[in-house]
């Protein structure tokens, strides 16, 4: 998928600092302001009011009058009766009025409706959540991996990304990705997106510490599930795999490993990346070993080129004496024909 195809909200925002009961007393204040105001307009104007009870407008009648005015309720018991009283009702009251009212509505959709309807739609996407893969932290590895992870087939609203920026959940939510602004290394953020039930976590969070952190919250509420993470300092890559991950990707590392093979041959580093990649002309891929494959060298595997089987969690290359009869529970890695829409090229820089 091309960059053009993410197109991010090009708004500056910056999250509120004020907590929520600040935020809705702001509110209210400055309906209240607003209503204060317009009682003293009614009150020094009191003059073009008429009272068709008593005949008399006191302070009170004034304050009754705002009251019923700004809510737009309206009994007829008080009305503006001179030119200056109407003309001050259509031109000041009436902006008050709306004003008022969509203060009170906007904190009524704010707090309550808009909360209950992402609760809502947050438990309806918490059902449904399982077998799926979630993502902790969306710059630039993540985002990468979730658009592997598309290309390759995965339904992208069987991937959930957790992040803290709203520019990066934008660009997930682009891609039809579910989304959740938390923190990742809180318990209650990898409950909330049910990491017990995912089929594999990804973990880059910007941070090696910050990664390790969330590498190990995920093994203890989830022991089973496969982690990938992503460090940059060789030294936290042991640090990682004691947390618990499974896989351990150093980018510098591996930058280092395509640099070092385009010093022994041109095409090697193409090569290495061409199998990285969903989209080159061939595709490096594991799974199980197939009924119709057990017994059978493999060398003679159907699908492609056998390299590389894992038995009971240790790996065999195809030159090993393991891999010349397959068995039930081996892993296969193999190198199959990709679809060749991006041939892989490298730049000479």
């Amino acid at each position: 998928m091309a960059d053009s195809d993410i197109k991010p909200r090009a708004l500056l925002k910056r999250a509120s600092r004020l907590p929520v009961w600040a935020d809705v007393a702001l509110r209210l204040s400055v309906a209240f302001m607003l209503i204060g105001v317009v009682i003293l307009i009614h009150w020094l104007d009191r003059d073009g009011l008429v009272d068709n009870v008593d005949g008399d407008i006191s302070f009170l009648d004034v304050v009754y009058f705002t009251m019923i005015s700004v809510t737009t309720t309206g009994f007829g018991d008080i009305a503006p009766v001179s030119d200056r009283a109407r003309l001050m009702e259509s031109v000041v009251v009436t902006p008050v009025r709306i004003a008022v009212i969509f203060i009170f509505v906007g904190t009524a959709y704010s707090f309550v409706i808009k909360r209950t309807w992402e609760k809502w739609q947050m438990s309806r996407i918490q059902q449904r959540l399982t077998g799926h893969i979630v993502v902790l932290g969306f710059g630039t590895s993540g985002t990468e991996a979730v658009r592997e992870l598309v290309a390759r087939g995965t339904d992208p609203s069987c991937i959930v990304v957790v992040d803290q920026s709203e520019e990066s959940l934008a660009r997930a939510e682009a891609l039809g990705c579910n989304v959740l602004n938390a923190d990742a290394t809180r318990d209650e953020t990898l409950k909330d997106v049910h990491i017990d039930r995912a089929c594999s976590a990804i973990v880059s969070a910007g941070r090696d510490d910050t990664s390790i952190l969330i590498v190990l919250t995920i093994r203890h509420l989830a022991p089973d599930v496969p982690i990938s993470v992503v460090v940059r300092a060789s030294d936290n890559e042991l640090l990682a795999r004691q947390a618990g991950a499974n896989t351990v990707i150093n980018p510098v590392s591996f930058a280092g490993l395509l640099l070092a093979g385009s010093c022994h041959g041109p095409h090697i580093s193409a090569y290495l990346a061409d199998l990285a990649s969903s989209s080159g002309r061939v595709v490096l891929i594991e799974r199980a070993v197939r009924n119709e494959e057990i017994g059978v060298p493999l060398k003679d595997i159907k699908d492609g080129v056998g390299v590389r089987i894992y038995r009971d969690g240790k790996p065999y290359g195809f030159w090993d004496d393991e891999t010349a009869s397959l068995r039930a529970g081996d892993l296969v890695v193999v190198i199959t024909q990709g679809d060749g829409r991006k041939p892989v090229t490298m730049a000479n820089d």
